[in-house]
């Protein structure tokens, strides 16, 4: 087949592709980026008539049988929920995250369950067949249906797994891998997209579950392009710091179930643990009569998790106030800082402000605008929430609290965890379908309401 040779030069950031090279790349706006690809394009491929119209195969929706998803229980319930009840057949997962986040025990605990009855392969281009069997050893994995293959060339693992065809395989980490038809070397953009894809037919041509590692750059995005994304069935983050003990897995993308369900583990000397009820875990430590926390509760997927926001506003020393924001979204945070100082009076313009999730959670949800607010008054007058306050609600430009999707599911998680008084949108009672006789019910229309019923 003819092939011709091209370059372009290809950004390590965002995938971007361009002809020609320059020092900062026109869609990311990253420097020093750019680098230089070689392909080869093949000019049969490039013609539109090259393959006959006849030998398409295309059926009508009527006529294709309905077949149920099977799935494989890891017998890690956490990974399972994230994955919408288990690993699809057939599927290509793909598993994110920071160096030394536990993506690699988790795999490797994984493997504990799947090995008994099902055929694994662990493909590994990082560690040596001796190093894996350590880590075997210490998770207490041993089976004679796990296999270790040590192996960077991507067309040779692609040859096994039609030759064996083991029943899962699992790849870590894909930036080790290259493909011999690439003239480029191992990690590239190139590189990282050709291998997916070859990882993809074979996994997609014999129905073999895929997982396949991935790294992340240093704004903590997947290391690739953003193709490579698209071209999975489930895309999971591996989150968390490596100096706390908790870590959350959270799926971006999946094909086969929800992508708002969470997996929290805590990270202990015998691997990865499933922490069955992360509220009681997050709030385990919490301080209490301290001015400037507050509750909040938010739905991550079907799960309701109670959070403590903290707050610290003090005296500026210099001519502009610092602002900062862990856990939050640091926009989001100015919004609701504008909110108070507008129409509430608070100065914030003169004092630093930090603000700071406990545990190493992320909220995302507009539900955790009120208690975000809330911390903040309690922060800057320096008076303590009382300690069984919980509050949810969103906040808007003029100050009024909207109300929430799932009300019910998040006071019943609150009064299960012994708090007495929720304050909640007024909007949102009319949802209560049922009475809470340990949890007094506030509902307030503004956040101007929610401070005179709390200080």
């Amino acid at each position: 087949m003819a092939s011709k040779v091209k370059t372009a030069f290809i950004c390590s950031e965002c995938g971007y592709s361009s002809p020609k090279w320059s020092g900062q790349c026109p869609s990311c706006r990253e420097w020093n980026t750019m680098n230089e690809e070689i392909t080869k394009i093949s000019k049969a491929s490039a013609n539109p008539l090259s393959k006959p119209i006849g030998s398409l195969k295309v059926l009508p929706v009527t006529n294709i049988d309905k077949i149920d998803e099977l799935r494989y229980y890891t017998g890690i319930g956490e990974l399972d929920r994230v994955l919408g009840g288990g690993l699809v057949k057939g599927s290509v997962v793909l598993l994110s995250g920071d160096p030394g986040i536990g993506k690699s025990t988790l795999l490797m605990q994984a493997c504990g369950t799947l090995c008994k009855d099902k055929k694994v392969l662990y493909v590994s281009g990082e560690e040596s067949a001796k190093q894996l069997k350590l880590r075997a050893e210490r998770l207490c994995v041993n089976s004679d249906s796990l296999y270790i293959m040590t192996e960077t060339d991507v067309e040779t693992v692609c040859e096994y797994i039609k030759t064996e065809k083991p029943d899962i395989c699992m790849v870590d980490s894909i930036q080790t891998m290259n493909h011999s038809e690439v003239q480029s070397s191992a990690g590239s953009v190139t590189q990282v997209r050709e291998c997916t894809n070859a990882l993809l037919r074979a996994g997609k041509a014999l129905d073999i579950p895929v997982i396949i590692v991935g790294h992340v750059n240093k704004d903590g995005a997947i290391a690739g392009p953003k193709v490579m994304e698209h071209i999975v069935d489930a895309v999971l983050y591996f989150e968390g710091e490596r100096n706390y003990a908790y870590r959350i897995l959270r799926a971006v993308k999946n094909r086969y179930g929800s992508t708002n369900e969470i997996g929290v583990f805590e990270m202990g000397d015998d691997g990865l643990t499933e922490v069955a009820n992360p509220s009681k875990a997050l709030l385990s430590e919490r301080n209490c009569n301290v001015a400037g926390n507050c509750i909040a509760c938010v739905m991550e997927g079907s799960r309701p998790v109670l959070a403590e926001v903290q707050s610290l506003v003090a005296a500026s020393g210099y001519g502009n106030a610092r602002r900062m924001a862990t856990g939050f979204d640091f926009n989001r945070m100015n919004l609701i800082l504008a909110v108070l100082e507008k129409r509430l009076g608070y100065r914030f313009s003169a004092m630093d402000t930090y603000l700071n999730i406990v545990g190493g959670l992320k909220l995302f949800e507009p539900a955790a605008d009120l208690p975000v607010a809330l911390a903040l008054v309690s922060g800057i007058t320096d008076k303590p929430m009382p300690d069984d306050v919980v509050a949810i609600g969103e906040v808007g430009l003029s100050g009024e609290v909207r109300a929430v999707s799932r009300i019910g599911a998040r006071i019943s998680e609150a009064a299960r965890l012994g708090f007495t008084k929720c304050i909640v949108p007024r909007s949102s009672l009319k949802d209560l379908k049922q009475d809470y006789p340990s949890m007094k019910i506030i509902g307030v229309r503004n956040v101007y309401e929610a401070i005179a019923n709390i200080f």
